[in-house]
């Protein structure tokens, strides 16, 4: 009897890779963040952490079920608690649990499941939250605990963090205010040098964590290097270039190490859905995203601009894959 040939639908090899699984993976990632963040506010970064996750997973599984009306559950899958995870990475630690409520409500009902749920949203939604956040309660979002307070929540000192000092040498035009910075090592460890100062943001901490995470990721193959790569290689030259220009702007190390840029160019820029799909694709995504941040940060209303920067290219990302696709397989090249 003759072999039978069996033709079915591709793909015809599979990766192993799962939604599950990547997701998953991506906060084994964060741990190390995680850690660092709960080390240096404690209760504060407990509480946010907690009930942005549980709000984000409540808020997914409240909408499927009762709007969307859908049988299957998508809450298992992991991307609602890595929504929560990460848009509490970019919080304060003593902001109030009803502010965090509703950022995870905007976060998950209007970024994601507005647009027909994970893998159909053109924005990042813990950058939805994060930015409805910060126009709505800029007061909240900008106010900084320092770091070592255990104990403390809603009534922890606040100081000035290091962005916030570079945006006042740059408006005052006295380069003398960045010597109030902490050390390069103090910023990628994550201890700050002066009891002080704000340190901003629950991921803020620690450049050091966040690296260990990116090479986590990196060897799990969950992500690539060209997008994170590009984002801080352009923000190293861009801001080496002013402040060989003018010192009034921070050095380019001081740069990389402050603010949410790691955490934006290392775990949301590398979004799988909103950002580019071929490396020609990320490349460009990466350099654009890394020269918006520093426009943004030296001339722009706010002293961090990586949120919007990210949140303006991944409007353009399919615009990008538009004009970055691969070669299809089959096709004659014109010498």
């Amino acid at each position: 009897m003759a072999n039978k040939l069996i033709v079915s639908l591709s793909p015809h090899v599979h990766s192993g890779d799962s939604i599950q699984k990547n997701m998953y993976g991506v906060m084994i990632a964060l741990v190390p963040a995680l850690l660092v963040s709960l080390f240096a506010f404690g209760l504060g970064a407990l509480v946010v952490t907690l009930t942005s996750v549980a709000a984000c997973v409540f808020f997914e599984w409240a909408i499927t079920k009762f709007i969307l009306k859908r049988e299957a559950c998508t809450i298992c899958d992991g991307s609602a608690a890595l929504t929560g995870l990460l848009l509490a990475f970019n919080l304060p630690s003593n902001l109030p649990i009803w502010i965090i409520i509703i950022g995870a409500l905007v976060a998950i009902g209007i970024g994601k499941m507005t647009f027909g749920g994970l893998g159909c949203n053109p924005f990042n939604p813990a950058l939805v939250g994060r930015i409805f956040l910060l126009i709505s309660f800029p007061v909240q979002m900008t106010s900084w605990p320092t770091a070592g307070q255990w104990t403390s929540y809603l009534d922890a000192q606040t100081g000035a963090t290091p962005l916030a000092l570079m945006k006042q040498a740059i408006t005052s035009g006295d380069a003398s205010v960045l010597e109030q910075l902490p050390s390069a090592m103090s910023l990628l460890i994550g201890i700050p040098d002066s009891s002080q100062m704000g340190a901003g943001c629950l991921g803020e901490i620690s450049a050091a964590a966040l690296l260990l995470g990116f090479a986590y990721m990196l060897w799990k193959k969950i992500i690539s290097w060209h997008i994170p790569v590009s984002i801080l290689g352009t923000v190293f030259v861009f801001a080496g270039l002013m402040h060989l220009a003018n010192p009034v702007y921070a050095d380019p190390i001081s740069v990389l190490f402050t603010g949410g840029l790691m955490l934006g160019a290392i775990f949301m820029a590398t979004d799988y859905v909103t950002s580019p799909m071929t490396h020609k694709g990320m490349i460009i995504y990466g350099v654009a995203i890394g020269f918006l941040t520093v426009v943004i940060r030296n001339f722009g209303a706010y002293p961090e601009g990586m949120s919007f920067a990210i949140f303006i290219m991944n409007a353009f990302t399919p615009l990008i894959n538009t004009y970055c696709k691969p070669k299809r397989f089959g096709e004659v090249v014109k010498k």
